[in-house]
């Protein structure tokens, strides 16, 4: 019995000692069709869902769990009604988002999200964007940042050095990203810097893309005081010698 004992615990040890030798590969899938995506969607073993093929959906897709979005250059398109009349005009609104991240994190890469009252609504989340994210073709604007009923936390959306923001159908009325009046404030993060957005807030590209160049020079990566303070040295020297010159 002793050894017995022996053998069950040296094997118990044998086995927590080779354990971190052991993991769990991540899990993708690729998808071509809204049942697929839905189904994707609703599998939490799948850590990344990739587009085979552009999908169009009836019904706003939800993402409520952690998962990257690989678009793989592709788009969804809403191609459902709106609003009690069944319209099929997107500019009735019907409160439809191609995509709806709600209070969890995502990231969507290189995809286009079009058809809808909005591209994308990110409800108490967080959403990374990565490469080429196309929101043109939405009724009332390309990103929503807000909160839903039951919602404590602010959306947060963030935009990378890597990330080009297309919206070519964007106007007055239409803008690139806002923020509801029904919500509180939302964060949106471009090429690292940080800008609290208001509620009732828009924004179109040019003003998205000031926000990114706040720190740095978009060509240079330098920070946006370095040529501050080189300008204004060389303004003080130039001054100091126009005056030596004067008095000589």
């Amino acid at each position: 019995m002793r050894q017995y004992r022996k053998f069950i615990i040296g094997t118990v040890l044998m086995t927590l000692a080779l354990f971190p030798m052991f993991h769990v590969e991540a899990k993708n899938a690729t998808v071509n069709n809204q049942t697929e995506l839905k189904q994707a969607l609703d599998d939490s073993s799948i850590d990344t869902i990739v587009l085979g093929s552009n999908i169009e959906t009836t019904e706003k897709i939800n993402i409520m769990r952690p998962v990257t979005i690989d678009g793989n250059h592709k788009t969804i398109k809403y191609v459902g009604t709106f609003g009690k009349e069944n319209s099929y005009d997107n500019t009735v609104w019907g409160g439809i988002y191609v995509l709806q991240v709600y209070k969890t994190e995502a990231v969507i890469k290189n995809i286009t999200l079009t058809g809808g009252n909005g591209g994308l609504l990110v409800n108490g989340g967080k959403v990374k964007l990565v490469g080429r994210i196309d929101v043109s073709g939405n009724g009332f604007g390309g990103i929503e940042l807000g909160q839903g009923s039951g919602v404590d936390s602010n959306a947060h959306l963030e935009i990378g050095t890597d990330t080009v923001l297309v919206n070519i159908t964007e106007s007055e009325d239409k803008p690139t990203i806002w923020v509801p009046k029904d919500s509180t404030n939302a964060v949106l993060e471009v090429n690292g810097v940080e800008q609290v957005l208001s509620s009732d807030m828009e924004l179109s590209l040019s003003e998205i893309e000031k926000i990114g160049n706040k720190v740095e020079n978009p060509n240079t990566k330098d920070s946006s005081i370095l040529y501050i303070g080189v300008g204004l040295f060389g303004m003080l020297l130039l001054g100091y010698a126009t005056k030596k010159k004067a008095l000589s």
